[in-house]
């Protein structure tokens, strides 16, 4: 995997060859499945070796995957980890509330060993990953043919709902976390604001993550379900109770093989309010360098999405229309890009 010229991240350590030929694990820690690999690095880019999947749940700790994944591998003297998380890092710590887990780095170079650890965010490690993206990767959905310089905004739902950026500097690309998915959700319509008061019953506070999430997903369909009295059909109820989680899945292809109408106008909301959300980040990061969407959820609407519609919901301003008109939209292919980046960044940030 090699850098991509569109993508041009600031990564100093990149002109340091004792940063080649290091070997190094990644992981990108989620609330479902969790993904170690095992990688060398050289030439500004990254090989891998080994990757595998392990239920996050069935584990206590990070430590004991870790080890495992180790012990499982055969793997020996390796210099540097790397962890994607899904929340904030701070000095080197961090408290998901999703798993449960206190991660500290300090911990796992006295525990392992590793001469070096590194723990980011999994929006700001995803960034980085996006640098390794092939042009095929990059599923347009308005664009003029490439990306333009300035910042980048990246969003993503899935298990949460992630939002980070690119700062351009001029000459590179820099990424950052944000912790925009908790801002609070604000109403458009009437009908939204019936939405609202039915999530705020729930959670009190409401934010943007309580809408465009899988759990997001699901209070849409409760809401046409139990609000607006849209008809559930017995069958599909029933495949819900046996889904063991994967509702997001079941209701998609309830929408798009089935054809039930409560579910395509789950999908069609949850679509209008990724727009309004895109609209918001775009211009609060001033991204005129473009809007990456990625996350489980995007991905598997990919062949959905009507992206005339999209663009149209998108572009809605009282007055930086022009502005948004002109920021190009890709929708990313691949869920590989917490656990690149992650590598990545482990293996070139530092000189």
């Amino acid at each position: 995997m090699n850098l991509n010229p569109k993508f041009p991240l600031y990564l100093p350590g990149v002109k340091n060859g004792n940063n080649d030929n290091v070997s190094i694990i990644g992981a990108n820690l989620r609330e479902d499945i969790s993904t170690l690999a095992y990688f060398i690095s050289g030439n500004g880019g990254l090989e891998i070796k080994v990757q595998k999947n392990y239920p996050t749940k069935e584990h206590s700790s990070f430590s004991e995957m870790l080890k495992k994944f180790i012990d499982e591998n055969q793997i020996e003297n390796v210099k540097r980890l790397g962890m994607a998380v899904p929340g904030p890092v701070l000095q080197g710590k961090s408290n998901p509330a999703r798993l449960g887990w206190n991660l500290d780095v300090e911990d796992f170079k006295r525990d392992f060993g590793f001469e070096r650890v590194e723990m980011l965010n999994d929006l700001e490690a995803s960034a980085y990953g996006m640098g390794l993206l092939e042009d095929s990767d990059l599923d347009p959905i308005y664009t003029s043919g490439h990306l333009e310089k300035g910042n980048v905004a990246i969003l993503a739902p899935g298990n949460g709902l992630g939002e980070a950026g690119y700062f351009f500097d001029g000459k590179f690309l820099r990424p950052f976390a944000t912790e925009g998915g908790h801002s609070e959700f604000s109403p458009r319509t009437n009908v939204e604001v019936e939405f609202y008061q039915f999530l705020n019953n729930i959670y009190g506070i409401v934010s943007w993550e309580n809408v465009l999430s899988k759990t997001g997903l699901f209070n849409i369909y409760r809401f046409l379900r139990d609000v607006k009295r849209h008809p559930e059909p017995e069958w599909l109820a029933e495949r819900f109770s046996n889904a063991n989680g994967n509702f997001a899945q079941e209701l998609y292809r309830a929408a798009v093989e089935d054809d039930v109408l409560i579910c395509k106008i789950a999908l069609d909301t949850f679509l209008e309010f990724l727009a309004r959300e895109a609209n918001n980040l775009t211009l609060k990061l001033k991204a005129t360098g473009g809007l990456l969407i990625s996350g489980d959820i995007p991905q598997m609407m990919r062949a959905y999405i009507n992206k005339d519609k999209f663009y149209e919901k998108y572009k809605i301003s009282d007055k930086m229309e022009d502005m948004l008109r002109n920021t190009p939209i890709y929708l990313i292919r691949t869920d590989s890009t917490g656990l690149n980046g992650v590598a990545l960044y482990t293996a070139y940030y530092q000189e």
